[in-house]
């Protein structure tokens, strides 16, 4: 099977895709309605989330190995160390291996039921990402990714510190990064250029998601610990309670962000879709980066 590594080294742009673990049959209709919509762009690579603490395992490893085999897309599963033993995570990575997934983003995952919660290792477990990408590349040929944040984790006690904390996963075996979900360039170029003159050199690939409303935007910067964008909070703040221009000042802002990004040098552009398509492929054809016949 084709890696991450192998797609992200040739010319881009990129595009990659994030779908979310189905909890029922009928969340499973509409990932997979999303899935059929989106396969023709021939993203890079999809990823599958994991359920918090490993909520829906089996229903994700199972939807994850049917991407690998029944479609044309290169799938990387999400991975968390918060709530496993070594054992277990050494389980689920074989059963990842079992249906054909080698791609593997390894998180150290928020502790569920609250993820502002205290968060603790568990007994038995990891406690870093870090840990999980050497555990994960000590099982096999896989490749691993982790996820970058542009400020900082919201856990972490100072930019220094979080860039350690990024670098060592590298240092571990990481091969690429997604960051958290973006709100200017300007972040994403941050980053790229202090991780850089940490010797973290690995592709960067920048998280975007339309934000279409002001209330998701108050709940992302609370979950994320990322500061309130002011100035997209006062456009989205101006068409409060108009679902049609909120839509469209989320579509306009990640189009202009992704524009900058792309002329910054980003290798490409990772979607959080939560199992919808519609506004991935607005962004992408404002951008020209559709196919043809998805642009009909």
């Amino acid at each position: 099977m084709a890696t991450v590594r192998d797609r992200l080294s040739a010319p881009g742009p990129h595009v990659s895709v994030e779908f979310m673990p189905p909890r029922d049959d009928a969340e499973e209709a509409v990932l997979w309605d999303a899935i059929r919509r989106l396969e023709p762009l021939r993203p890079s690579f999809v990823s599958v989330t994991y359920g918090a603490g490993g909520s829906h395992r089996d229903r994700t490893v199972r939807v994850t190995g049917r991407i690998a085999t029944q479609t044309t897309l290169l799938p990387v599963a999400h991975l968390t160390a918060v709530g496993h033993t070594v054992a277990e995570l050494r389980q689920i990575i074989g059963s990842y291996a079992a249906v054909g997934v080698r791609n593997i983003l390894a998180l150290r995952g928020d502790p569920p039921g609250d993820p502002l919660g205290t968060w603790s290792t568990h007994p038995g477990g990891l406690t870093y990402a870090a840990e999980l990408v050497a555990l994960t590349r000590s099982l096999g040929d896989f490749c691993v990714g982790v996820a970058a944040f542009p400020e900082m984790h919201p856990r972490s006690t100072d930019p220094t510190t979080d860039l350690r904390n990024y670098a060592a996963k590298v240092s571990a075996g990481a091969e690429f990064a997604i960051t958290q979900m973006l709100f200017s360039a300007a972040d994403w170029v941050s980053l790229r250029d202090r991780s850089v003159a940490a010797g973290v050199d690995v592709p960067l690939l920048p998280g975007i998601m339309p934000i279409t409303s002001l209330g998701r935007l108050r709940r992302i910067t609370e979950l994320s610990g990322q500061a309130m964008p002011v100035e997209l909070a006062e456009r989205l703040r101006a068409v409060e309670g108009d679902p049609a221009g909120g839509r469209a000042v989320g579509i306009e802002h990640a189009v202009d962000m992704c524009r900058a990004l792309l002329d910054e040098g980003a290798p490409g552009l990772h979607f959080y879709t939560f199992n919808r398509s519609r506004a991935t492929l607005e962004v992408l054809g404002a951008l020209g980066l559709t196919p043809a016949v998805l642009r009909r």
